[in-house]
């Protein structure tokens, strides 16, 4: 049987995450211990569905240098096509966070100016033939918006899924919204993207996204649960219980990436989003960007994930 295509556009680089031992004291030196790995929000989603039954082809920038050789090794190894450009004279993007003891994000740092180049990368033949002949195209917020823009228009009549990455970056899917199948995002990042008090809940945040023309939503909200919604149709769902001293880190790519890819396979949103929280429960419990989903462990997982509510239609 062919597998669907995804075609994943954005981030692949080296992500670090320092987490600190005990309490974090401002403006001292804090013991606690650095991992590093090849990650960025469409190289993780796009590894996640990958494994939940796709094919997949990436499209990122990376430097000449050690890292981008890593990042290249990490796309073979995932079996994933890689359409990348390199550009020798510049440095691989890359993302270095610093976690508290609970798992909380301190601080973080996007060194990715090399991301400002991809609007010439979209415009390259080889890459708008790529979207063209995908089944669905996901990009990330990695991306400028004039970016988000071409990827859009090349992209016209088939599904377009979107990460938001953070607040300070949604803001670039201003201009295609309306385009947008489906846009994984925060609690954090769908108020930015609305201009709202951060304290909303999200269903008066599915309201406001509805008005500014996004037809479909993902928001999640850490232990308050997740609210989607797709057309008329709005759904919640609660997932089981995590540690709470948990790296939530790469968690968010795992449920877009194995949401995208079970609606992919056929099924409706509230069935893929259950699939969606079970990868995201794997790679918070095993501490890593991308878990590995083996069919009899993902079964177990998802035996544990309970069923969405519906709780509105429009």
């Amino acid at each position: 049987m062919t597998k669907p295509t995804l075609i994943a556009l954005g981030g692949a680089h080296v992500d670090r995450r320092g987490k600190v031992a005990g309490r974090y004291i401002p403006g001292a030196s804090n013991p606690g211990i650095m991992r590093e790995e090849i990650g960025g929000g469409a190289f993780n989603a796009l590894r996640n569905a990958v494994q939940r039954g796709v094919a997949g082809s990436i499209v990122s920038l990376r430097g000449g240098d050690t890292a981008g050789e890593s990042v290249a090794r990490a796309i073979e190894a995932a079996a994933i096509r890689d359409l990348s450009a390199t550009f020798l004279d510049r440095a691989t993007a890359s993302y270095t966070a610093l976690i508290n003891s609970e798992g909380d994000v301190i601080a973080g740092l996007a060194d990715m100016a090399l991301y400002e180049l991809f609007p010439k990368q979209i415009m390259r033949r080889a890459t708008r033939d790529a979207i063209q002949a995908a089944d669905s195209v996901l990009a990330d917020a990695n991306l400028p918006a004039a970016a988000l823009t071409r990827i859009a228009s090349f992209a016209a009549g088939k599904p377009l899924f979107g990460i938001a990455i953070s607040p300070a970056k949604v803001v670039r899917f201003n201009d295609v919204l309306p385009a947008l199948s489906i846009l994984f995002m925060n609690r954090r990042e769908a108020a930015m993207l609305c201009e709202a008090p951060a304290d909303l809940s999200s269903l008066e945040l599915v309201d406001k996204l509805r008005k500014k023309g996004l037809r479909g939503g993902v928001i999640t909200a850490g232990s308050a649960g997740i609210v989607a919604f797709l057309s008329g149709c709005t759904v919640s769902l609660q997932p089981p219980p995590l540690p709470g001293t948990s790296d939530a880190t790469g968690a968010g790519d795992a449920l877009a990436g194995s949401t995208i890819a079970a609606m992919m396979r056929g099924l409706p949103l509230p069935e893929a989003l259950r699939e969606g929280a079970a990868a995201a429960a794997a790679t918070v419990t095993e501490q890593t960007a991308v878990a590995l989903l083996g069919q009899e462990r993902f079964r177990e997982i998802l035996a544990d994930v309970p069923e969405c509510e519906t709780i509105g239609q429009v």
